[in-house]
């Protein structure tokens, strides 16, 4: 039976990433990248499609979790009526090689566990060949991929499975470590769990240090860039939307899809919060590999990478899994990036103008990148795309790609004031945003519906209207801002949670509905903030910010009616919007001794 996606855990070591059900089971695991393909892939299968369960063994049990503070360990408690275990879950940072350790710890009497470990390579397909290499030393090879694994145990090959069973006493400490390695090399040499479990602590207390107090919400922010730094390709600086594929956004759906890459959508958001709770050196990171990831033709920027700046995700399925609670098809890499996204080139024109703003140093092809991106802008931004939300209906004239088309221009335009003879090109980039804003006051807003609209000519509204007010487009208090923000209150905001957008009256080119976006949700928050709606903005993002998982872990979607999270986990966009709103509500209400009548003072992230 599969678990709830929010019953997991994450474990990394900032390159591929693991999740740890709430019985210790490892049920996903990509070596030795996050778009890797999996050797655990029970979270979109079955056991048999490869996991890792160590767990007591015949008896009824208690368990609870927690991350050691400001880390990414993760400790995993066991209560039987015979005694107290727990299993210590983490992944060193990479010196070479990946390795996933566990560390089971004896604490209290005596417990018998069984050890169950199923390899499986290429997603769940392929059985690898199992020898032992030395008493306390098994290999997996399968292809151009070898598991290495370490064990204080005895352990045996039992139906494709390696199986064993052993006792744990009060003061026992057993490790346990698989190690992935290219298969034509020989087998690298064993770690020291006590030490890659002392230098892991450090490594994440260290980054988890610098983070700020925020008022009230120290914690959450706290875990969300934890879970922002876990989702870090370390050595490039890349930054994947979430470390799994095909996780529902409809349970027995097809809104499955893999986001194991990097999307420029979430740019200005990533550089805003790292550089508001002072990571300048991820900021920077993130910044580089966006630079180099977009290089070359203007008309070739893609709305997503690889996190190493790749350009080729081929989409294609995997029939022989059945998919998370049946939800078919399972999808490895994402066609979406071949899709024509307006959006893209606003975000990067406000991350860059924001980086600059931030302090960062300007990066050297920043000038060069204006040049060659807006006059190919200029050209393509009356014509229509695919949007914000990937639709497969079919391109539509979006009003949101509209606006951040003008973002663009006039991002650009206010950072070229600051740099010599850039007078004339100034000038022509405002001339260019007033078209674009004219264009869309004139056709992206209805009258008789008082709200600006999904896409030229319909008659429904999208989350992604907000953005109107976040980006500076029109004022918060500008009449048709305000009659969008009520239409969306009307028409999206079921249960608690705001929808992207009705699936019913858009041509998506898929079927079913989906559950409420979280990021939606919040940036509705920073909007009410905006209108000074202070304590709508408060209760709306307290209603997500409860929505955290008991380790402190959003997914991307929440189905309000069922009480579950949905889609693919954990999202980085539901993270770097919570962190934003909480910065947000901190400056605009101050702790409570610090809070004014007016809040004249507040100050809102733009997006």
């Amino acid at each position: 039976m599969h678990r709830k996606i929010e019953d997991y855990a994450l474990i990394g070591d900032c390159e591929t990433a693991a999740l740890v059900g709430k019985d210790a089971s490892i049920d996903w695991l990509c070596f030795p990248r996050f778009d890797s393909s999996a050797c655990f892939a029970a979270l979109i299968g079955d056991e048999d499609n490869g996991r890792w369960r160590i767990a007591p063994a015949g008896e009824a049990f208690a368990v609870s979790r927690r991350y050691w503070p400001g880390t990414l360990i993760l400790e995993t408690e066991f209560k039987t009526e015979n005694g107290t275990a727990a299993i210590i879950d983490f992944m060193p940072p990479r010196d070479g090689v990946p390795n996933l350790m566990r560390i089971v710890v004896g604490k209290e009497g005596e417990i018998e566990f069984d050890f169950d470990l199923v390899m499986r390579f290429d997603y769940g397909r392929s059985v690898p060949w199992v020898s032992r290499l030395d008493d306390t030393t098994l290999a997996a090879v399968a292809g151009p991929s070898l598991l290495v694994i370490r064990t204080p145990v005895e352990l045996h090959g039992e139906d494709m499975h390696t199986r064993g069973r052993f006792r744990v006493s009060a003061g026992d400490r057993l490790p346990f470590s698989i190690t992935h390695h290219p298969s034509h090399l020989e087998p690298p040499t064993p770690h020291d769990a006590e030490a890659c479990l002392r230098d892991t602590e450090a490594f994440w207390t260290e980054f988890s240090s610098r983070c700020p107090e925020v008022d009230g919400w120290t914690d959450d922010i706290k875990r969300s860039i934890i879970t922002l730094k876990a989702l870090t390709y370390r050595p490039t600086g890349g930054i994947v939307a979430a470390p799994t594929t095909s996780l529902p956004e409809r349970l027995g759906g097809e809104r499955n899809w893999d986001y194991r890459y990097c999307w420029l959508r979430d740019a200005t958001l990533t550089l805003m919060a790292f550089m508001d709770l002072g990571y300048f050196e991820e900021a920077s990171a993130w910044r580089d590999w966006l630079m180099r990831s977009v290089a070359g033709d203007p008309a070739q920027m893609q709305i997503m990478y690889g996190v190493a700046g790749e350009r080729e995700l081929v989409e294609w399925e995997a029939p022989w899994l059945p998919g998370y609670r049946d939800s078919k098809p399972v999808r490895i890499g994402n066609g979406a990036a071949g899709q024509r996204q307006l959006d893209i080139y606003g975000e990067v024109a406000d991350m860059l103008m924001q980086a600059r703003k931030g302090g960062l140093k300007p990066h050297p092809r920043s000038p060069s990148l204006a040049t060659s991106v807006m006059p190919f802008l200029e050209k393509v931004w009356r014509e229509p795309d695919e949007g914000i939300w990937e639709v497969r209906g079919g391109r539509q004239h979006f009003v949101h790609s509209k606006v951040m088309a003008w973002v663009a221009f006039d991002r650009a335009s206010r950072t070229a004031e600051d740099e010599s003879n850039a007078g004339e090109l100034v000038r022509h980039w405002r001339k260019v945003a007033d078209e674009i804003h004219d264009d869309v006051c004139e056709r992206g807003f209805d009258p008789e519906m008082n709200s600006f609209v999904q896409s030229y000519g319909s008659k429904t509204v999208d989350a992604s209207l907000l953005h109107i007010a976040m980006t500076g487009f029109l004022p918060c208090d500008d009449p048709r801002v305000v009659g969008t923000v009520a239409a969306i209150e009307k028409r999206l905001l079921k249960n608690g949670f705001v929808l992207r957008y009705d699936t019913g009256e858009t041509n998506d080119g898929l079927s079913g509905e989906e559950g409420a976006f979280l990021a939606c949700s919040l940036w509705l928050a920073d909007v009410y903030i905006m209108q000074k709606r202070f304590d709508e903005a408060k209760e709306l993002f307290e209603r997500v910010r409860l929505l955290q998982n008991d380790v402190g872990l959003l997914a991307e979607e929440y189905d309000p009616k069922d009480g579950i999270m949905l889609g693919n986990f954990p999202q980085a966009f539901s993270h770097l919007a919570l962190i934003i709103t909480a910065l947000n509500l901190s400056r605009a209400i101050g702790p409570a001794h610090e809070r004014s009548d007016d809040h004249e003072s507040s100050e809102v992230v733009e997006s």
